[in-house]
């Protein structure tokens, strides 16, 4: 065997250990795809008697990190943001709070016409939030999904702010699994979209105003 030969069978074999080194990464298993959780539209609202004679857009909530994703948090200490593992909303926090609001302000009927940011129409008036909470805390009676908004009502002819408040709302899980997690969020879910529906309807044209009364527009519901 000459020279140039026993270089090549030499570099054949580095070749083929590389290889199988490779290709014996592929036999660990992949993880398990993750549970998939909805945030549904509440079940029973209450229609309205008259709905608004004007029409609504629900533009898709602002949000930063880690709020703009499909990650299920939890918050157990104020400096901290923990994800639920194996489990993940089936879109971003601010695509799902967005569809669950159109969902239920159609259900109530308290609009002329209720449309999404995504639709080619043109509405009246635009409801514009951001999201600021969108996650579980610990308290001493047991975990708490929580969800807090800061919505405004705006004229789409002027941009003219009609209404704007601060909503807070939190809901009590039965237990720690990810089912009771879910269905919190879900009990929450439906206390913000009463109070957002209430207040956008009682929102009168003028200048920019709260409807709590105070200037500061906050609400808590528990």
């Amino acid at each position: 065997m000459n020279r140039i030969t026993a270089k090549t069978f030499s570099s054949l074999g580095a070749a083929l250990i590389l290889s199988g080194m490779m290709t014996g990464c592929t036999v660990f298993p992949s993880k398990e795809a993750p549970r998939v959780m909805d945030f549904p539209v509440p079940e029973g609202l209450k229609i309205s008697d008259i709905a608004r004679s004007q029409s609504l857009r629900i533009d898709t909530p602002s949000a930063s990190e880690p709020f703009n994703s499909k990650r299920i948090l939890a918050k157990p200490e104020p400096w901290e943001f923990r994800v639920y593992s194996g489990v993940r909303w089936r879109d971003t926090t601010p695509v799902i709070l967005r569809d669950m609001l159109t969902g239920a302000f159609r259900a109530t009927a308290g609009f002329d016409d209720v449309i999404m940011d995504t639709g080619p129409g043109n509405a009246d008036l635009t409801l514009a939030t951001e999201i600021t909470a969108f996650h579980t805390l610990s308290h001493g009676d047991g975990t708490r999904a929580t969800i807090a908004i800061y919505a405004q009502l705006i004229t789409n002819r002027s941009r003219t702010t009609l209404c704007s408040r601060s909503f807070t709302v939190s809901a009590l899980a039965k237990d720690n699994s990810i089912d009771s997690i879910i269905q919190a969020f879900g009990n929450a879910g439906e206390k913000l979209a009463e109070g957002v529906i209430g207040w956008a309807k009682a929102c009168e044209a003028g200048p920019a105003q709260s409807f709590s009364g105070n200037r500061s527009g906050q609400a808590a519901l528990m």
